[in-house]
């Protein structure tokens, strides 16, 4: 029973993206949710169009189900173990604190950039909403899963190792930057990437996590943001006219708790919607 609520949660956000990409979707075309020249689009200046396709979502589902499997399949724990052992050969007093920080690079690195006048896909607003959907969408899964997969970290510590939390939080981040930037440049999304790729290595040189953690961690990231990014402009047109006609907004704060299963803390995330 454990297992099988592991695994309905742990898909719950490809669940919500893979639903967004078949409904009514052209089999030679992805699903465009706003149209650039739409009178809606023109209420929510510098809002893109975000395109969702079955083949966008294939890699991050395929890295959650490897993280599943080693729940059932012999072999592919046989991995964890044997990759824990090569990393720790050789580096049995490793020891750092920079992935703590490294977590939150790629989206931080969004409204740096959008600080020094290199400005991504959306405006403060509209990507500080997108942001807080996915910190949501990725903290409740990951923790919810921490507690019921109860899996040892490699290090003994505490039951709470699968999925790695800090990799989800750094591949979160990675995919939200590609997202803002992947018309400007490809080069940023590969920073946010890379990034995203040495805190998971380092999660493992820490013996914090083994590698499904990482790997599943890195899946539930990237599709926590493509949910976010799916559910975004359909939250901002259920606030617009049908005419067409322009509507003021202001934003109204709704404060969610969190919870962080690494730190035992508890905290309130705030995400600011439109309204009248």
């Amino acid at each position: 029973m454990r297992l099988n609520s592991l695994y309905l949660q742990l898909l719950l956000p490809f669940v919500i993206v893979s639903g967004a990409c078949a409904q009514q979707l052209p089999a030679d075309s992805g699903v465009t949710l706003f149209k650039k020249d739409s009178s809606f689009s023109k209420l929510f200046k510098g809002t893109k169009k975000y395109e969702c396709t079955i083949a966008s979502v294939v890699v991050p589902a395929a890295m959650l189900g490897y993280g599943l499997a080693t729940f059932e399949y012999g072999p592919l724990r046989n991995l964890d173990h044997s990759t824990k052992n090569e990393i720790m050969e050789d580096n049995s007093r490793f020891h750092t604190k920079i992935d703590n920080y490294t977590r939150y690079a790629p989206a931080l690195s969004v409204y740096a950039l959008n600080a020094m006048g290199i400005h991504g896909a959306h405006n403060f607003r509209d990507r500080t909403i997108i942001l807080g959907m996915s910190s949501l969408i990725m903290m409740g899964t990951v923790g919810g899963v921490k507690t019921m997969s109860h899996r040892q970290r490699p290090d003994g510590s505490t039951f709470n190792s699968f999925p790695s939390g800090h990799t989800a939080t750094s591949f979160m981040g990675a995919e939200f930057m590609r997202q803002e930037y992947k018309d400007v440049s490809p080069w940023y999304g590969v920073y946010g990437y890379a990034v995203a790729t040495a805190t998971g290595v380092l999660r493992m040189y820490n013996n914090r996590h083994w590698l499904s953690d990482v790997v599943a961690g890195a899946g539930l990231g990237i599709l926590s943001t493509k949910a976010a990014y799916w559910v975004f402009p359909k939250m901002e047109k259920a606030f617009a006219k049908k005419d067409g006609k322009e509507r003021k907004y202001s934003m109204h704060p709704i404060a969610m708790p969190t919870y962080n299963p690494d730190t035992r803390s508890v905290g309130v995330s705030v995400v600011f919607f439109p309204g009248n």
